[in-house]
């Protein structure tokens, strides 16, 4: 009998379940796919991803359950952390090792000063346009729908921030990268540009996220690991869930009194004494712990941004 059965062997009813998981997701798996698994196995009633990884892509995808959805989008404009390899020398359809070879070309003679000073051009603010392969719209539908009937269309040009790009090994026509990076950034694109900046063609070949926004290197859950947990039960499980304050960890904390409390959850910004001057802000109550995310008005007050409702075990709320 599975944690999700009761003793007749009848599916268990669906929870309320709040916290954030950081999952490992496994390579070929799509981020719906393995949220569907995640949140069946939790038997959550309310869950969701915070931006996908594309199928060849491994790694770190953080998991919202319950209240912890109402912040997701914080963790989907957060930066990004990866370790991808390319292979020079070969294009595809799809930008990755998935698609179809379209091009190839010869890979110059590469030493490290030249890698070198080809990542740093791209260093900063750039400018991409989306690969076809994407799940960006273009009247109604989207563009990796269009690709897969033949169709190609203009796309615009899209700002992105690339803060680190570091070369980790150069192996023959193999080459790899670590890359942080804004969100929004493509990296089968990037990947492309670079190779035709080094004159020759290139597409990915393995792709590792290791880090969104503030989880940077915390450990993170394989599905083997999370079914054997749900052998054991549902606390086991819910052991590994964060708190749902982790995922605005790197914004400074305000804690409320009562009163001031009582009309930032009706929607009001407060006067709260030595709060932050400017930016986002984690809230905190007396009593009920972590509130939701706010902002600081342009005249000093707190105001409420995102709140949550309060009913989690204390473990997985206002856990700082």
């Amino acid at each position: 009998m599975t944690a999700r059965q009761d003793a007749r062997g009848a599916r268990a009813p669906k929870r309320d379940v709040d916290g954030v998981l950081l999952l490992d997701k496994p390579s070929g798996w799509t981020s719906n796919f393995a949220l569907q698994r995640v949140k069946r196995l939790y038997g959550a009633r309310k869950a969701g991803h915070t931006g996908s990884l594309d199928p060849l892509a491994s790694g770190m995808l953080p998991l919202c359950f319950g209240e912890a959805t109402k912040i997701s989008t914080f963790l989907l404009d957060a930066d990004k952390h990866y370790r991808v390899t390319s292979r020079l020398g070969i294009k595809t359809d799809t930008g990755d090792a998935d698609g179809k070879v379209i091009a190839s070309s010869s890979v110059p003679p590469l030493d490290d000063d030249t890698l070198f000073g080809v990542l740093a051009e791209f260093c900063g603010a750039i400018d991409q346009i989306p690969p076809m392969y994407s799940a960006l719209k273009h009247e109604g539908r989207r563009l990796y729908e269009l690709a897969r009937a033949g169709v190609d269309v203009e796309r615009a040009p899209r700002r992105v921030r690339i803060h680190a790009l570091e070369l980790i090994r150069l192996d023959g026509a193999d080459l790899t990268l670590d890359l942080r990076c804004s969100k929004g950034t493509y990296v089968r694109t990037l990947v492309e540009d670079i190779a035709a900046r080094l004159g020759s063609h290139g597409h990915v070949t393995a792709l590792r996220r290791i880090g969104v926004g503030p989880y940077a290197g915390e450990p993170m859950a394989t599905m083997a690991e999370l079914e054997a947990l749900a052998e054991q039960g549902m606390t086991e499980l819910d052991a590994r869930l964060l708190p749902m304050d982790s995922a605005a960890a790197q914004w400074p904390s305000v804690d409320l009194g009562a009163d001031s409390a009582y009309y930032l959850r009706n929607g009001q910004a407060v006067l709260v004494p030595r709060a932050p001057t400017e930016g986002w802000v984690r809230l905190y109550a007396e009593g009920a712990g972590f509130l939701g995310i706010g902002c600081i008005t342009e005249d000093g007050r707190v105001a409420p941004k995102r709140l949550i409702a309060v009913r989690a075990r204390p473990a997985l709320v206002g856990g700082r």
